[in-house]
């Protein structure tokens, strides 16, 4: 199973946000940080807002903040909300499938067993977890002086 980019870049997005959380955070900053794309960040922001993941402020001086605590947001939770299509193969689409021998085929089985187990572990986790001892000098703010 491969994480879809917007997945990996919103996971990377509330890791700084968790670690700046004195403050708001600005799209242009997190696109310099790690060089990602502003338009593509912008609707990662919109999506994670909506999802109550972020808290936006509009304005000359916004920007965005978490919307709830770190340790309250579920690393399984967020990644099955980021996440359009987790069908690790065809025949998990009940609607979309082509597959001959799904009647008789134990694959779909032993896939959804490894993908139950891939969000067990995911479950167990926060973005607390994620930043704790976190000292990245690229997740400081340029402007305190601290990189």
């Amino acid at each position: 199973m491969k994480l879809t980019a917007f997945t990996d870049y919103a996971l990377r997005l509330l890791m700084y946000v968790a670690v700046n959380d004195d403050r708001l955070v600005s799209i242009r900053e997190v696109s310099e940080v790690f060089e990602l794309s502003r338009n593509h960040l912008m609707k990662i922001v919109h999506e994670l807002g909506k999802g109550g993941y972020l808290k936006t402020v509009r304005g000359k001086n916004g920007g965005f903040r978490l919307g709830m605590l770190a340790q309250d947001i579920n690393l399984g939770q967020l990644i099955r909300y980021t996440e359009d299509d987790l069908n690790v193969v065809e025949c998990f689409d009940d609607k979309n499938s082509n597959c001959k021998i799904v009647e008789q085929c134990m694959l779909a089985g032993v896939l959804q067993m490894a993908l139950n187990s891939f969000f067990s572990v995911l479950d167990g986790h926060t973005l607390k977890d994620l930043i704790e001892g976190l000292c990245f000098p690229e997740f400081l703010p340029k402007d305190t002086g601290l990189s």
